[in-house]
């Protein structure tokens, strides 16, 4: 049983709980390791059973302030950004139930839909910018750049945002900085902020203060956790503990809860239990006292834990791993907990629960206070164990045509198996914000780093066969950079010199060559200092290919070169004619055409002798092409013919397809427009059978 009023990021339990996806789009379906067979067993406690409480007057005040002129307009000026509408107040006061509400009311004037964003960690932690920003973008549909700063990602936010009208929820702002660096450029967008305090700094902020709750509306919230019979046969009982709560909707929450678990007793009762707690203090801390020590031992411990792991949503598996219990008993405290008011459950197809904001800290001191460091970090050890496995068989059930990885997933226990690669692609899909704040915690707990590494390693390995390179690039940059502040602590060289790799490689793919290249350089020196070949020899080659980007080719020849050593030294053959190649453009950019026809010769040769026909028609084609452009346009053309021939042998028709339209366009340069036709004629025809085969002047 819910309450609308009740603060969904610091209140009781939600009413209705904010959305984890924007406006109109549907959560993704999930069939996973975490849904029980039959789901009726578990109903969701969070769905709200009857209309918003109270607020009236904050709701028509805020209304006003939408239409209300601001200072831009009074003064004779287009406004430039977004109306700022501010509902502050202490987290448990319906702060957000507020906000939601108004979104409801008004949600018809936007055409382009809701988007939400949380600003701090249940706990308090602020959220970095750029990672709202990157989510924000995603929701948009925009594409993030990988690695981008938090200047780059607002300029690009507020840049999607200024072509559309939308409502923007920003909850649980830490500060004005946060709200301010993700406001639309738009004043056809509406921005609703939920912050405890002033956003000072914001020019023309609306701020409605949210207190406590009305007699009338905390009565009845009490009711609807109660049971109206108890209300009824004592009111003035019922206002005497809305009063001793303050109204706060979230005490009443967990005095309701404690009263809906005693059907026997008396709404006085918990008013006299109230004023007999000689500790003092708000009143949510006093119901608090007597709401906890009324739960089960079992709900008491699972309460603690999760408020050790903040940034992560829990599920029955991060429950039952951190309680060290089965998932059917995790799920059943879980909701155990939901009833009397100490979580929030999540309104996703997944069953997630939250620990509401206000009161982490009352949890992490009793944690503190009754839980010994060694069990706390066990604790986390096992939940994080859990999640790592949950990853293998993620990634395992897209390998099925290896007989080891279909061994290993079959020796895999039930509730970790998924049953199909779809189930496991919803599954990462649905949970990838909980996954990467877990890796953000295990790397935080500084005493936990070889759990971290590889989980690192999976979650790396999982997003990348269900997502793909490109898709995940954006959440890939910050797990690398995740490992290589592990391997900087660790001093580990090796872990350092493949996280810089990957971050450099990152780095490149958006054009960020400088930043890539002084990346290179430390894998280099890292690589060096480990002793890994394979780190030194990439490094150099990409320290090559870094100032070949730049517009230094001269510099870059050097660097392949170095890297042609290495690969020599330890007959590396292929790699040694790849790189001949590279060389050889390098050359060819500088204008060193005798150089480049050189370095491309012995890649020909090289890549024969390796009996790679596919990279020796390759570099055929290239070598063709440095001959024109030295003036030998007969060796040219007779070079691209034998290209074609062994593209032909390879059975490659996408390459045989690329050196054909090559050579028509250098007999087109040689004055024979008749045979240029017949190889444009023969490349067609290549396209026409290979549908998925590049357009004219694709690479050969």
């Amino acid at each position: 049983m819910t309450d609308q009023a009740v603060d969904t990021d610091g209140g009781g339990l939600p009413g209705p709980a904010p959305d984890t996806a924007p406006a109109g789009r549907r959560l993704p379906e999930s069939r996973s390791p975490e849904r029980p067979a039959d789901d009726r067993r578990h109903p969701d406690r969070s769905a709200p059973d009857a209309e918003f409480l109270g607020r009236a007057h904050e709701l028509r005040e805020l209304r006003a302030d939408i239409a209300r002129a601001g200072l831009d307009t009074l003064s004779g000026r287009k406004a430039p950004r977004a109306r700022v509408l501010l509902i502050a107040g202490r987290p448990g006061q319906g702060r957000t139930a507020l906000a939601e509400e108004l979104l409801r009311r008004v949600a018809d004037r936007y055409e382009d839909g809701v988007l939400r964003a949380r600003l701090s960690e249940p706990d308090g932690t602020p959220v970095p910018t750029e990672r709202t920003a990157r989510q924000l973008l995603a929701a948009l549909g925009r594409p993030v750049p990988p690695g981008a700063d938090e200047d780059e990602l607002s300029q690009l936010l507020r840049d999607a945002l200024g072509e559309r009208r939308v409502l923007l929820l920003l909850d649980d702002a830490a500060g004005a900085e946060q709200v301010d660096a993700l406001l639309p450029d738009s004043p056809d967008c509406l921005v609703v902020a939920v912050s405890r305090g002033p956003l000072t700094g914001i020019s023309d902020v609306r701020p409605c203060t949210v207190g406590g709750l009305d007699t009338a509306s905390a009565v009845t919230l009490l009711a609807r956790r109660t049971g109206a019979v108890r209300i009824t046969v004592d009111p003035r009982a019922a206002e005497q503990l809305a009063e001793t709560c303050g109204g706060q909707p979230a005490a009443l929450v967990l005095a309701g809860g404690w009263l809906a678990a005693r059907p026997k007793a008396a709404v006085a009762d918990v008013t006299r239990h109230l004023d007999a707690d000689t500790e003092g203090g708000a009143p949510l801390s006093r119901v608090f006292r007597l709401a906890y020590a009324g739960l089960p031992a079992g709900a008491r411990r699972m309460l603690r834990l999760l408020s050790l792991v903040p940034a992560v949503p829990a599920d029955p598996h991060t429950a039952s791993a951190l309680a060290g219990c089965s998932m059917g008993a995790a799920r059943g405290v879980l909701d155990e907990c939901v009833d009397a008011g100490f979580l929030h459950r999540l309104p996703t197809e997944l069953p997630q629960y939250e620990v509401p904001g206000c009161l982490q800290p009352l949890l992490r001191a009793r944690a503190e206070a009754e839980d010994r460091p060694g069990e706390l970090r066990l604790a986390r050890a096992r939940m994080l164990e859990r999640t790592l496995r949950l990853l293998q068989s993620c990634r395992a059930v897209t390998e099925t045509d290896s007989p080891a990885s279909r061994e290993k997933l079959l020796a895999t226990p039930p509730a970790l198996r998924f049953a199909d690669p779809r189930a496991a692609a919803d599954w990462l899909r649905a949970r990838q914000p909980a996954l990467l704040a877990a890796a953000r915690l295990a790397v935080a707990d500084g005493e936990l780093d070889t759990l971290a590494r590889r989980l690192m390693s999976q979650l790396v390995r999982a997003m990348v066969a269900h997502l793909g390179t490109q898709a995940a690039a954006p959440e890939l940059y910050g797990i690398h950079r995740l490992v290589l502040d592990v391997a900087e602590r660790r001093h580990l060289p090796r872990e350092r010199a493949a996280a810089l790799l990957n971050l450099a490689d990152l780095d490149a793919r958006a054009g960020r060559d400088r930043d890539a290249l002084t990346r290179y350089r430390a894998a280099l020196d890292a690589g060096r200092e480990a002793g890994d070949p394979y780190a030194t020899g990439r490094a150099t080659e990409s320290v090559g290919a870094a100032h070949l980007a730049l517009g230094d080719p001269d510099r870059a020849a050097d660097w392949f070169g170095r890297a042609l050593a290495q690969r020599l030294a330890r007959d590396e053959r292929a790699d040694a004619a790849r790189l001949h190649g590279r060389i050889g453009g390098a050359h060819a950019r500088a204008g060193r055409y005798a150089e480049a026809l050189r370095s491309w010769r012995s890649a020909v040769t090289g890549h024969r002798r390796g009996g790679d026909v596919v990279a020796q028609a390759r570099a055929l084609g290239e070598l063709a092409g440095v001959q024109e452009a030295a003036g030998r346009a007969d060796e040219a053309l007779q070079t691209y013919q034998e290209a074609v021939e062994l593209a032909r042998r390879a059975e490659d028709g996408r390459l045989q397809s690329a050196l054909h339209t090559r050579l028509a366009e250098a007999l087109e340069r040689t004055g024979d427009p008749a045979g240029a036709r017949l190889h444009r004629g023969a490349a067609e025809r290549l396209r026409a059978a290979e549908p998925g085969t590049a357009p004219d002047g694709a690479e050969a």
